[in-house]
């Protein structure tokens, strides 16, 4: 129990280290920013405690509003996110005792589960996030597209991480 929480804490870390340091830096065509830092969220195990939950949501989003200087944008973000992953999940994944590992990766909830959690998640948090920022709607097309590329970006991020973290236990040829 205690190794996985440190290997769970160090991941964490490195996740907000790599936000502030180089995904923070990153904005494709002026649009697509990528958020990887939400895969810490969306990886909470299934079964852990909403207030826990929703803890780790807000001191994530609070780390990374140190290092990106947002004011706690990311804090309210991160926080909604976290309050909103059981329903989200249980909308694609109704039965949690069918799952094996309670920790939600491609390789426990499938490939298609997976990518509508991941999707749904990363349009939640890129909703949130770029609303805050802009705080209008003058520019409505502009906000959309920044919401759906970034939304597409860091889909596509957090399934590179995912595929490149989980271990897999089939055999290799």
């Amino acid at each position: 129990m205690i190794r996985t929480f440190v290997k769970f804490l160090i991941f964490s870390i490195a996740l907000v280290l790599l936000q502030a340091t180089v995904f923070n830096h990153i904005c494709l065509f002026n649009v697509a920013v990528p958020m990887a830092f939400i895969y810490v969220i969306l990886r909470l195990p299934i079964t852990m405690n909403v207030g826990w939950v929703l803890t780790v949501g807000f001191l994530l989003g609070l780390s990374v509003d140190i290092f990106s200087d947002t004011q706690g944008m990311n804090a309210l973000a991160c926080t909604l996110l976290a309050m909103l992953r059981k329903p989200v999940f249980t909308l694609y994944f109704p039965r949690e005792d069918e799952i094996g590992n309670p920790e939600p990766t491609i390789s426990s909830l499938g490939a298609v589960v997976f990518i509508k959690y991941d999707l749904t998640m990363s349009l939640l948090y890129c909703f949130m996030i770029f609303l805050i920022e802009a705080f209008t709607f003058l520019n409505p097309l502009l906000l959309v597209l920044r919401i759906l590329c970034s939304t597409v970006l860091t889909t596509l991020l957090i399934l590179a991480i995912d595929s490149l973290t989980v271990k897999r236990y089939a055999k290799r040829l």
